[in-house]
């Protein structure tokens, strides 16, 4: 027990005095490291001392470098200023000479200008004495005189610019004469054309005689029921191996002959059998018949028709006009002023689309009242044709006057085309006597002068005596001509009768 009691004693005893040494040794410690901070301290006051020392040297150092700098900078700018100022002295200098050098002329030419002045004035009043003395001399005033002098001048400009028209006019004309001559030569050179004149029947061959009798059927029924459906005349004679078909509706008497083939080819000849060839044959017509305008309008080189104008075309192919195929000589028209209207310069489109749509009206003159011109300035209204294009139609025949050159040039064209050698049937014999039956008939009324055929006898000009006639009777005469024209005169197409009424008063210079 007691020792155990010692063990503890003796712990406690030296743990005292371990604290003991311990603290001693911290004393110990934090005393030296004070006395090295105040060391540090003291070394560091030292070093900015003298780092502060040095820095204010180093700033005296750059002050004065600056100052020198600055007195220099200055030296230098008071030179310049200094050589400025003595250039500017120079230049005053010599403005005062200059300005005084000016002052000089200035007086010189004030001198000059007053010297002038005062030379006007004397010419001026011996100016106006000598109008005065001319006057005197003349017995005139200065504005007579101008008139007078303006009168003559007048004169001799207005006779020589007469006579300088009257020689470009003559040129002009002798110069338009023989181009105009080129350009139709050339043109119906480009656009010839072979004609073969077109009549008014078709011949179907036959196979064999014997196809005669199954034509004509038991009793006539199948020649019949063929000639009810078509509207055509079918001509059975001895002519071998043939049947004619009759009929002065081209678009009949061709549906009539495709029908009549098919029915020769099938065999089977009958009333029923005719009507369906019939009918057959009118669809694969009107898609023939819209094939065809369709080729002429590529032919030409005119597009962006109405399909319906495209079809009325397709039925020129089947009408002629004294036996000219209407389509062709359309197509002949579209081409020829087309190509005059290149040569001078004219719009090419628009003559090409009149001269090809210029006699559209025939395609419907047999089915729609009035003259075929009028009927196709329907047409192009209807379907909304350029104007220039409608224009054109109604002027082709000289039914009213033309105002385009386009419109002047289809008219040429259409009468080129119908006077081709060969491209009409009509005899020469026929045409003179239509022609003096016209004048005859107008000549035979009480009053006519004169009287013309012109247009190839599609109109008639009279003249009358207008003391003889009046407004209301000159009227009244053209009524009673065309009634006469009707009655005894046979024609194509339609007869324009004018009547001119005027009165003239002649007098002579001698």
């Amino acid at each position: 027990m007691w020792y155990v009691l010692c063990i503890i004693v003796a712990s406690a005893a030296g743990a005292f005095l371990g604290y003991l040494y311990r603290k001693s040794i911290a004393e110990a410690k934090i005393g030296k490291a004070e006395q090295e901070a105040a060391r540090l301290l003291e070394e560091a006051k030292r070093e900015a001392e003298a780092a502060k020392k040095e820095a204010l040297l180093e700033a005296k150092d750059e002050i004065h470098k600056l100052r020198n700098e600055f007195e220099k900078e200055s030296r230098e700018r008071r030179n310049e200023n200094q050589r400025m100022e003595r250039r500017l002295l120079q230049r005053e200098e010599v403005l005062e000479k200059k300005a005084d050098a000016l002052d000089r002329r200035e007086e010189a030419l004030n001198k000059r200008q007053k010297d002038i002045e005062k030379l006007e004035e004397e010419v001026s009043q011996l100016h106006d004495r000598q109008l005065a003395e001319l006057e005197r001399i003349s017995g005139m005033t200065i504005e007579q005189a101008k008139e007078m002098l303006l009168a003559s001048i007048r004169e001799d400009v207005e006779h020589d610019a007469v006579t300088l028209i009257r020689d470009i006019e003559n040129r002009a004309k002798e110069e338009a004469d023989k181009k105009a001559r080129v350009i139709v030569a050339n043109a119906i050179q480009r656009c010839a054309a072979d004609y073969v004149p077109e009549v008014t029947v078709s011949v179907v061959p036959l196979p064999n005689d014997e196809m005669k009798g199954r034509i004509i059927g038991r009793e006539g029924r199948n020649i019949r029921a063929l000639e009810t459906a078509t509207g055509i005349d079918l001509i059975i004679d001895d002519t071998p191996e043939a049947v004619i078909l009759s009929g002065f509706d081209p678009i009949r008497r061709e549906i009539a002959r495709m029908a009549l083939e098919k029915l020769i080819i099938d065999g089977r000849i009958h009333p029923g059998r005719i009507e369906e060839m019939v009918e057959r044959s009118k669809k694969e017509l009107d898609v023939k018949i819209k094939e065809e305008g369709e080729q002429a309008a590529f032919e030409v080189g005119v597009h962006n028709i109405h399909p319906e104008i495209i079809r009325l075309l397709g039925r020129l192919k089947y009408r002629t006009s004294y036996g000219q195929n209407v389509l062709k000589h359309s197509i002949e028209v579209a081409l020829l002023a087309g190509a005059m209207a290149a040569e001078l310069g004219a719009d090419v489109a628009i003559a090409k689309r009149a001269g090809l749509l210029h006699d559209i009206g025939k395609a419907v003159d047999h089915e729609v009242e009035g003259p075929h011109v009028q009927i196709g300035v329907d047409i192009a209204k209807k379907y909304r044709e350029n104007p220039a294009i409608i224009h054109a139609i109604a002027a082709h025949h000289g039914d009213i006057e033309p105002t385009s050159v386009e419109a002047v040039l289809v008219q040429a064209a259409d009468a080129i085309s119908a006077a081709r050698p060969g491209a009409r049937q009509e005899t020469i014999e026929a045409y003179l006597k239509r022609l003096e039956k016209l004048e005859e008939i107008a000549n035979s009324f009480a009053g006519v002068d004169k009287s013309y055929a012109i247009q190839a006898g599609r109109e008639v000009r009279i003249i009358v005596k207008p003391e003889m006639v009046s407004d209301a009777d000159a009227m009244r005469m053209a009524r009673d001509i065309v009634k006469r024209i009707e009655k005894e005169v046979e024609y194509p197409g339609q007869i324009k009768v004018t009547v001119i009424r005027e009165s003239r008063v002649v007098e002579y210079a001698k």
